[in-house]
């Protein structure tokens, strides 16, 4: 851990502030306002879309300009399109709310990219802990977040209209901690031609395509079912105040393990903390499957944070190895781009599968994704052990 290192923690961590309220109001929010029920979770689903779209954007502008400048200028959008929202929801406008989580979207895939420019930040040696050191800031959300969602519900006429103008202050105070973060410059930066190996080349690798596919799937489920938890929560019977503490646990459960998950990385392999991480999310699914009381939602939902945990840090360790220093701003959005396409199509799918279907079809349906990638782990497993064999 060093200052520069601690300040982008606490950005992460201001940034899961955003995260976990959004999603902890936008679909009861989408709920009140949406011509129709099954487009709840629209603005949520516009938020990670967004983020999907600006990939591309903001690895043009981090090439350009640097990492500093371009988180910087993600912040600036945070603060207009919270903005935005609040006055969405003053108004009752759900089309102008869902436009404005869409240009959030450009905030959301900046901050993705903290956990990699973490690395640029210490030695080669303690990479995964820099990148689990940072994504553990994300506790700060977990504790804030809930708690910020559930104060401001209240906070002017129209329900959670405040929370949005409160997120509008969290994104100025992360603006103030980017200014004392200097980033190394990345190779090629102010270069407008490529460098290094052509994208396609990267993105057929083994190893990137298990990163991809580990970052694409820990997010994808984890978003399936916690976007759509206040919902099935407020279904059930459950109070806000209720929910809001099913989604505290799963952020803490989501962040806590980042103090040790990089040393167990270290020490074990990526590999094995990748499938440590799947087994997890089975058993949210076997968990969340037996009943439907609180305590089934918050273990469901605790166990789920760690399961991602597991598989996202393990996956953005891995995906390290698949390029070199002049190819990452190309790499990274290509990465990323797989984890924001897949969060889309996991949010609009919550909104329709749990106002429909119901919370026991949600889960029985993420056991595809899950299965698909405990394939493609067994399939990268056994060709590392070609080589060794030869």
């Amino acid at each position: 851990m060093n200052p520069r290192l601690l300040l982008l923690t606490l950005c992460q961590g201001l940034l899961m502030v955003n995260n976990v309220v959004f999603v902890a109001i936008n679909g009861l929010v989408g709920l009140a306002l949406a011509p129709v029920g099954w487009m709840a979770t629209l603005p949520i689903t516009g938020y990670v879309a967004g983020g999907a779209i600006a990939t591309g954007l903001v690895a043009r502008h981090q090439r350009r300009w640097g990492r500093q400048r371009t988180f910087q200028i993600g912040l600036v959008v945070a603060i207009a399109s919270a903005g935005v929202c609040a006055y969405a929801a003053m108004t009752r406008n759900f089309w102008l709310l869902t436009c404005a989580t869409l240009v959030a979207g450009y905030y959301n895939a900046n901050g993705s990219l903290y956990r990699f420019a973490a690395v640029e930040l210490v030695a080669p040696d303690f990479k995964e802990r820099a990148i689990s050191w940072v994504l553990a800031g994300g506790i700060i959300g977990g504790v804030v977040g809930p708690s910020l969602a559930a104060w401001s519900r209240d906070a002017m006429s129209q329900p959670f209209a405040g929370a949005y103008l409160v997120l509008m202050g969290v994104a100025l105070l992360s603006l103030t901690l980017m200014r004392f973060i200097p980033f190394p410059p990345l190779p090629g930066q102010g270069s407008v031609g490529r460098q290094g190996r052509p994208l396609a080349i990267i993105l057929r690798q083994p190893v990137f395509i298990i990163a991809a596919s580990g970052c694409a799937i820990a997010y994808g489920v984890m978003n399936l079912l916690m976007a759509a938890t206040p919902i099935a929560m407020a279904q059930c019977g459950h109070p806000f105040s209720a929910a809001a503490l099913v989604l505290e646990f799963h952020v803490l459960g989501m962040f806590v393990p980042s103090f040790f998950t990089g040393k167990l990385v270290k020490r074990f392999g990526v590999l094995p903390i990748m499938c440590i991480g799947l087994l997890l999310n089975l058993g949210c699914v076997l968990f969340a499957l037996s009943g439907q009381d609180l305590m089934h939602f918050l273990g469901a939902l605790l166990v789920l944070g760690v399961g991602w945990n597991f598989l996202y840090i393990g996956a953005s360790t891995l995906a390290t190895q698949a390029w070199a220093p002049e190819e990452k701003t190309r790499a990274q959005a290509a990465l990323d781009f797989c984890v924001y396409s897949t969060m889309t199509l996991t949010s609009f799918s919550s909104g329709a599968l749990v106002t429909t279907g119901g919370w026991t079809a949600m889960n029985l349906g993420s056991l595809l994704p899950i299965g698909l990638l405990a394939a493609a782990l067994l399939w990268l497993a056994k060709l590392r052990l070609q080589p060794a064999a030869a």
